[in-house]
């Protein structure tokens, strides 16, 4: 803050005061403190100069406009003057009403975006917004358990897993896959993942082992999915649960040249029935996503439970 005779002389300004005392609530632009002030845009722009250089105020650049806002001021000078100004001040009743309306007016503006953009929101880019992002924020929501990431390929799931997870086994079928997990691993100093190598049908991984267990479009790629969800149940412990996310049943016959599909995905009635027999309880199948581009996949999210 500024020394007490500076201080003195710079407060010693009525408007310079209604100016402090708006910032001190809110931070506001030129133009907005015109509006509620009812001076002169260049009157505004010397006195907040003089202010911003003594320190008493700062300013933070916002599109085309700066906002600004009065410095921390808290057991100073400034703040025993500025909490007498609230009461000897005639106008500051009516400058905080007349801010109100200009915050209002702010707020007014943004519900006008919104309101523009309602029903193609979720269509459009939004600046970031991502799975990734939504799936770092949910990841931290989870209490710390072993996972089991089954089909884990070169890992990715699976260092995403790890920032939260107590352990993650991850398993997969292809010696190079598992090399790369592990390589991408170290390179991050990620030591809580657990590369094994091995199938979805049979897997290395003890009974009760995992709390999760997560198949990230990996079981179109099992021979028998319906055995593979068996070793699920049985490395699960009791109340464990399983998470899928795989293709929707399609026609796109050439994924199996392209990506070695077994399975042109699974119809939600099929996958639930496969959960069924391999003993879950408390299943969800649902689709919860769908490609614009052709062949337009769609994925299947379902969730199941070990009693």
């Amino acid at each position: 803050m500024p020394p007490m005779v500076k201080t003195l002389r710079l407060a010693a300004d009525p408007n310079r005061l209604r100016i402090l005392l708006l910032l001190k609530a809110e931070e506001l632009s030129v133009a907005e403190l015109q509006e509620i002030l009812g001076m002169g845009q260049s009157t505004i722009s010397t006195h907040l100069s003089h202010l911003k250089q003594a320190g008493m105020v700062e300013d933070r650049r916002t599109g085309k406009s700066n906002l600004y806002r009065l410095r921390p001021v808290d057991g100073s000078l400034l703040a025993e003057i500025l909490a007498n100004a609230e009461k000897e001040i005639p106008e500051f009743p009516s400058d905080q009403a007349a801010m109100r309306r200009v915050l209002r007016k702010r707020q007014d503006r943004m519900r006008a975006f919104f309101d523009s953009v309602a029903g193609r929101l979720g269509r459009d880019y939004v600046p970031g917004k991502s799975w990734k992002s939504l799936a770092e924020a949910l990841l931290r929501l989870m209490p710390p358990m072993t996972i089991a990431d089954l089909g884990a390929g070169e890992g990715a799931f699976a260092l995403l897993l790890a920032e939260r997870a107590k352990k993650v086994i991850a398993v997969d079928s292809s010696v190079r896959m598992i090399d790369v997990g592990r390589e991408q691993a170290a390179r991050h100093g990620v030591e809580n993942i657990d590369f094994r190598l091995g199938d979805l049908e049979e897997l290395p991984i003890g009974a009760g082992e995992a709390d999760l267990v997560f198949f990230s479009q990996s079981l179109h790629h099992a021979l028998h999915p319906g055995r593979a969800l068996k070793e699920a149940w049985r490395i699960l412990v009791p109340g464990g649960r399983v998470a899928i996310l795989d293709l929707a049943r399609h026609r796109f016959e050439e994924a199996r040249e392209l990506y070695a599909d077994q399975w042109l995905g699974f119809s939600e009635a099929g996958l639930e029935s496969m959960l069924e027999k391999a003993g879950f309880s408390s299943i969800y199948v649902s689709i919860v996503d769908k490609e614009p581009e052709t062949p337009q996949f769609q994925t299947l999210l379902a969730v199941g439970q070990k009693p």
